[in-house]
C-alpha cells in the first residue's frame, strides 16, 4: 500500500503552530504582563491571608505560628446580632443600588444614542464620565457641603417653605442620598460598554425599520434594546459578584455614628473590627464569608442566565 503524501504545512506539530502564533502576537502578549502581574500580586498572593480566619492570629507569632481555631470565629459572627444588622444593611443598600443604579447607564446610552449632533453627544459623554474619576474623599466633601444645613439643598428647601434637614445625619434620608450620589458618580462610566455594544449593531437593521415606518422609540425598544440584552445579562452577572459590596469608599466618607443603624455595612464593620479593635481573625472570617456568598451568587446567576437564554448570554 502506498503511503499518502502529506503536505508539509499539515505535518506541522501543534507545538510548532502554537509557537508560531505566540511569535505573531508577541507584542500583545507582552502587554498582558503588567495586568497579570497586578492580579497575581494584589489579588492572588493575598489569598494566603485567609488562613487568619481559621486561626487565633497574633501579630507576634505570624500566620503560620498562630494556633488553629477552626470555625470558632465564623460561629462567633453568626451569633453576633450586630453582624446580622450590618448584613441586612449591606443587602438592602446593594439591592437599591442594583434596582435603581443598574438601569441608569443603559437608559443613558439609549437616550444619548438618539442624539444626532455628534459634538453635543461627545460633550455630554465627557461630562458624564468626570465624576467617576473624582475620588470619594473629594466627592464626599462636596456632598457633605451640598447637604449641610446651610448648603444649597437646604437653601432650596427653605425657599419652597420646608424646614432645613440634615440629610446625612437622618436615618430617613441617608440611604436615598447614597443611591442618588452613587448613580451620579457611576452612570456615565458604566454606559461606555453599552455605547460600544450599540456601535456594533448593524445599521441595516435601523434602515429596514425606518422603511417599515417605525419611529425612534420603536427602534430603541425593538432593535437596540434586544441587541444589548446579552451585554446587559453579562454585566448583571458581574454585578452579582459585588452584591455584598455596598460601597465602602462612599459610605466611609459620608456616614457618621448617628446613622450607623442604616449605614453600617459589612466592609465598614470589618474595618472597625479589624483595624480599630484589632480583631483580625474575626474580621477575616466575615470577609471570607462575604467572598463565598459572592462566588455562589455569580455561579447561580450564570446558571440561571444559561438556562433561560443559552450560552450566548453567559460568561461560560
Amino acid at each position: 500500500m502506498e503511503k499518502a503524501i502529506v503536505p508539509v504545512s499539515e505535518s506541522l506539530s501543534m507545538t510548532a503552530i502554537r509557537r508560531r502564533r505566540r511569535n505573531e502576537h508577541r507584542t500583545l502578549l507582552l502587554m498582558l504582563v503588567p495586568g497579570l502581574a497586578y492580579f497575581f500580586i494584589f489579588h492572588y498572593m493575598p489569598i494566603y491571608g485567609v488562613l487568619i480566619a481559621f486561626k487565633d492570629f497574633k501579630i507576634t507569632q505570624g500566620i503560620m505560628g498562630s494556633d488553629w481555631a477552626g470555625f470558632k470565629y465564623f460561629a462567633q459572627a453568626f451569633e453576633d446580632e450586630r453582624f446580622y444588622a450590618v448584613l441586612g444593611n449591606t443587602v438592602l443598600i446593594s439591592f437599591y443600588k442594583l434596582l435603581f443604579g443598574f438601569p441608569a447607564p443603559i437608559l443613558f446610552a439609549l437616550l444619548l444614542n438618539e442624539v444626532t449632533r455628534s459634538r453635543f453627544k461627545k460633550v455630554v459623554q465627557t461630562v458624564s464620565y468626570l465624576p467617576y474619576f473624582v475620588s470619594w474623599v473629594v466627592l464626599g466633601g462636596i456632598i457633605i457641603n451640598f447637604f449641610s444645613l446651610d448648603g444649597p439643598m437646604n437653601w432650596l428647601l427653605q425657599i419652597m417653605g420646608f424646614e432645613p434637614v440634615l440629610m446625612l445625619g437622618d436615618d430617613r434620608y441617608f440611604r436615598s442620598v447614597l443611591i442618588i450620589t452613587d448613580i451620579f458618580q457611576s452612570f456615565g462610566w458604566g454606559s461606555i460598554i453599552y455605547f460600544a455594544a450599540i456601535s456594533g449593531i448593524d445599521p441595516q437593521l435601523y434602515e429596514a425599520s425606518v422603511m417599515d415606518g417605525s419611529n425612534r422609540l420603536q427602534r430603541a425598544v425593538y432593535i437596540t434594546l434586544p441587541m444589548l440584552l446579552p451585554v446587559i445579562i453579562i454585566m448583571l452577572i458581574l454585578k452579582m459578584a459585588h452584591i455584598l459590596d455596598a460601597g465602602f469608599d462612599q459610605i466611609f466618607n459620608l456616614y457618621n455614628p448617628s446613622v450607623y443603624n442604616v449605614a453600617d455595612i459589612i466592609d465598614t464593620y470589618v474595618y472597625r473590627k479589624g483595624l480599630t479593635e484589632m480583631q483580625y481573625s474575626y474580621s477575616t472570617a466575615i470577609g471570607l464569608f462575604k467572598s463565598a456568598v459572592a462566588l455562589i451568587l455569580v455561579f447561580s446567576t450564570n446558571y440561571i442566565a444559561r438556562v433561560l437564554g443559552g450560552k450566548d448570554h453567559t460568561l461560560w
